[in-house]
This record gives structure tokens, sequence and C-alpha cells, in this order.
């Protein structure tokens, strides 16, 4: 017998219409978050960011490829790194089928990560992704738009993060069992692994002008794991111990 409220067909129409309302209002309200992003003012971007690409070294226009619009995922994969962030891989994994979509609606999703070139094609060849991915290595891109430290911050404790400042350093007790946790996802230690952060960047190019135009960090990426809008529909939700998700290639066989 479950132990979660039961009813009739009647009674779960009748909550199920009041439920819709709310998911109506909720609706109408990110329709109206996203005209309130769009009208975000544009902040040129002047300084001359280099990147490595399949198709060599690149320019922050050349990373449009041609469309003036540019969605760039911060894509957890520091130099250091022996593989990419578990939690940017789960999100990244909706990315294949979304960038050929957005082309043809003169937008282009870009993954970037600080990782040398030749481990992010590594890894994207074990993940089976097809998507645009650039490296920064050597370029103060991560840091200008918020999701790399650098090692003055962490050992000032005061890491620029989702618009605030925090302390990402683990205290004495719990610096061996973070350790141990970063080691084990991406063979880092937790401070190595910890001055990269998640986070997505848009930019417009107009008039060969960049134009900076909207960022988000932390859970401002929710909307990105695909996984989690089904989950949010499922009977049970999340239903969330911990860090229960894998890389794709990293489950039993189901």
């Amino acid at each position: 017998m479950t132990s979660h409220k039961t009813g009739t067909r009647e009674e779960w129409l009748a909550a199920r219409l009041e439920l819709l309302e709310a998911e109506k209002e909720l609706t109408r309200r990110g329709d109206e978050l996203s005209r309130r992003r769009q009208e975000l003012p544009w902040v040129r971007v002047d300084k001359d960011y280099r990147f490595e690409t399949e198709g060599g070294t690149a320019s922050l226009t050349d990373l449009f490829r041609g469309r003036s619009q540019l969605l760039v995922y911060h894509f957890m994969f520091g130099p250091d790194y022996t593989a990419g962030c578990p939690s940017c891989s789960a999100i990244a994994d909706g990315f294949n089928g979304s960038a050929v979509h957005l082309a043809s609606h003169d937008v282009t999703l870009c993954a970037v990560s600080r990782a040398p070139l030749a481990k992010l094609d590594a890894y994207r060849r074990r993940m089976g992704w097809s998507f645009p991915w650039a490296s920064s290595y050597g370029s103060d891109f991560n840091v200008d738009f918020g999701v790399a430290h650098t090692k003055e911050e962490w050992e000032a404790g005061t890491v620029s993060y989702n618009f605030g400042e925090e302390d990402l350093r683990p205290t004495a007790g719990e610096k061996s069992s973070r350790d141990a946790f970063s080691q084990s996802i991406v063979g880092t230690d937790w401070q190595t692994y910890r001055r990269e952060g998640p986070g997505m960047s848009a930019f417009a190019r107009q008039d060969g002008t960049v134009y900076h135009t909207y960022s988000t960090y932390a859970r401002g990426l929710d909307i990105l794991w695909g996984m989690y809008q089904w989950l949010d529909r499922a009977p049970l939700g999340r239903n969330e111990a911990g860090m229960w998700w894998r890389r794709h290639d990293e489950y039993d066989s189901q």
C-alpha cells in the first residue's frame, strides 16, 4: 500500500485543475522574465579573447560562426582535470540536439573550458558529442565572466561567483573528504576542482561589434538540465540524496 495520499479520479481532476492555474501563472511569469532578460543593456566586449578550436585559433567573434547570437556554456573542465565535471556533462548531454535547431535560428551554441583543446577533444569523443567546444586555455575569458577563480581570490577567501562573494575553502575537518570527492570525479584536489565554476553567457554581434548581453550561474542553470525537467514531473520528483548522477557512460546497464 502506498504511503502517498490517494483519491478518486474526480478528486485528482479537481486538484489538477487548481495546479494548472499555478502552472499557467508560472509560465506567464517566465515569459515576463524572458522579456526582461532581452531588455538588459548590452555591454561592448573590447578585449581580444583568443580560443583554440578544431578549426584553429579563434576570436570571440569567430565563435559566432557567422551568426548574430552566441550562447556559451561555461563547462567546468580545468587544465588539470582528468575528465569533465559530471554535472556539466549531464547538462551537455542535451546540447547536440539543441545546437542544430539553434543554428537554424541564427544562434550558435558553444561550450568553453580552460582545459587544453586536446583534452576537450578526447573527452568529447568519449561522450559522443558533436557541438562546438573551444579551449580558453591561457585566456582571461573564464575569469572575466565569473567562472574561474584566481589563486589570490581563493587564498583570500573572497571568490566572486553568481554576482556575490563566497569562501569555497573547506575547513580543516572537511578537507580530506572534499579532496577525496574531487579526486573521484575529476582527478584533482578540491581547490583545483572548485577554482572552476559552471555558468552560461549570451553575446550578440552587430556591425562587427560583440556585446555581452546576459550571464547566469548556479541554480540559474537548472533549466538547462534536461533530466531535471523530466524528474520534476515524475511521481517522486528529484528524490535526491547527494550527487546521484554520473557521466552517461558510467551507469550500470539498465
